[in-house]
């Protein structure tokens, strides 16, 4: 009968969840996860609280379906290959840097749409999914398999966290984030000449605007950096949008980070046509050469631990620490 009900509510799943945007800017944090062990009847099970409440999980899933991309990346990591994932955002169907890692994984659509039924078709004992894409249709999820949810998709160790738990690898993750801490400890001791008193601008070039982002994944990276950015940008939840060319000062900064997905040529040529404005060239991290272009999915769309760890070695390398 479960099966009867998801099959018949597809079609208009479908349309709830075209109206659920990519909002992986904002500015608010997702809770932390909870997670209590039990024993029932012998077997081994935990207790997941996320964003959506709690789940039970015996033992330790091996049929996982994952429907973002910062959970794709955390599985991975943890050296689990889902049975299915959404795709990615870019570099379609899967980002170039988990290629190796995906032998065989089962496309379920688009990250805001995934397709049910080849969900029920993988017969998971585990679904990974964010509130903010998938909140509406966590019941139907929950039907299939036991289903857990971040809040907010590019709070990536929030992410990395409770797929640990929900995937019994809780040792995995307490060694890559003792590896990350120590990698931001050195840079920020070995570049504290360098970032000491300077403002550094996240900026990103769509095919109609421009954006200074502040918040967002690749903020959360620069902050455990000590990489400080304007008070001024922080005018909306997560950053400024900008409409016209004549905002360009507002984008003042010592240093530039572009993250523009150049994979889309409408955003190309917007940022060609801004950065030929005088204005352009009157900001001061371009009058000192100082503005580098960079992976938009390891900034940006990536969302994991992987992608965060590929973004510190690029700012390793925008800074010249070795």
């Amino acid at each position: 009968m479960k099966l009867i009900k998801l099959f018949s509510g597809f079609m208009v799943l479908a349309v709830l969840l075209s109206g659920c945007g990519a909002s992986g800017q904002s500015g608010e944090s997702t809770k932390t996860e909870t997670v209590t062990a039990k024993t029932t009847e012998g077997e081994s099970s935990r207790v997941i609280e996320h964003a959506m409440g709690t789940t039970e999980i015996k033992g330790t899933p091996l049929r996982v379906v994952t429907l973002f991309q910062g959970a794709t990346d955390s599985a991975l990591l943890l050296g689990v290959t889902p049975l299915g994932a959404v795709e990615s955002w870019a570099e379609k169907p899967v980002y170039e840097y988990l290629r190796g890692q995906m032998d065989g994984v089962v496309n379920l659509g688009i990250e805001t749409q995934p397709n049910l039924e080849e969900i029920i078709a993988l017969k998971p004992d585990l679904i990974i999914a964010s509130k903010v894409r998938h909140e509406k249709i966590y019941s139907q999820l929950n039907e299939i398999a036991p289903t857990v949810m971040v809040k907010e998709v590019y709070q990536w160790k929030d992410t990395l966290n409770i797929c640990a738990k929900a995937l019994n690898k809780e040792e995995k993750a307490e060694e890559f984030f003792a590896k990350w801490d120590e990698k931001t400890a050195y840079f920020k001791e070995k570049a504290a000449d360098k970032i000491k008193d300077t403002k550094v601008a996240v900026i990103d070039f769509r095919a109609d605007h421009a954006r200074i982002v502040y918040t967002g994944f690749a903020a959360t990276v620069l902050d455990d950096m000590g990489i400080e950015r304007p008070e001024s940008h922080k005018k909306e939840e997560w950053g400024v949008m900008l409409q016209s060319e004549e905002a360009i000062p507002q984008m003042e900064a010592d240093l530039i980070f572009d993250q523009t997905n150049l994979n889309e040529a409408e955003n190309v040529t917007n940022r060609d046509k801004w950065t030929s404005n005088p204005l352009w060239s009157n900001l001061t991290a371009v009058k000192n050469n100082q503005v580098y272009p960079v992976n938009s999915v390891f900034w940006n769309s990536g969302g994991g631990p992987q992608a965060a760890m590929h973004m510190l070695e690029e700012v390793y390398e925008f800074y010249g620490i070795e």
